[in-house]
């Protein structure tokens, strides 16, 4: 059974940075993409990066782009978040997620496998 496992969240100041990790387990491991997802108390979880397993194309939603980078080890079978110039509107828990299958690659309803968060939070 595959597991996703996210480290690296904390409480950092406004303009600080974050490193998050996420590592896959399990023997029969295999993405089509990994993304990070975030949800901040009284909203709905949004996409915020993705990085497909072969080819490492990158996604970025808009808030993010430009100061975050989502990179992978597919070696380690790990994807990073690397969150720079950070926000209090960052604020939220951070979720990684993998896609074995085809679908949009920002929706959550593609992604299959989900670990169970981390918060970041962000303070002003």
């Amino acid at each position: 059974q595959v597991q996703l496992v996210e480290s690296g969240g904390g409480l950092v100041q406004a303009g600080g940075s974050l490193r998050l990790s996420c590592a896959a387990s399990g023997r029969s491991f295999s993405s089509s993409a990994m993304a990070w997802f975030r949800q901040a108390p009284g909203k709905e979880r949004e996409f915020v990066a993705a990085i497909t397993w072969s080819a490492g194309v990158r996604y970025y939603a808009g808030p993010v782009k430009g100061r975050f980078t989502i990179s992978r080890d597919n070696a380690k079978n790990t994807v990073y978040l690397q969150m720079n110039s950070l926000k209090p509107e960052d604020t939220a828990v951070y979720y990684c997620a993998a896609r074995s299958t085809t679908g949009s690659i920002t929706q959550a309803l593609s992604y299959d496998i989900w670990g169970q968060g981390t918060q970041v939070t962000v303070s002003s």
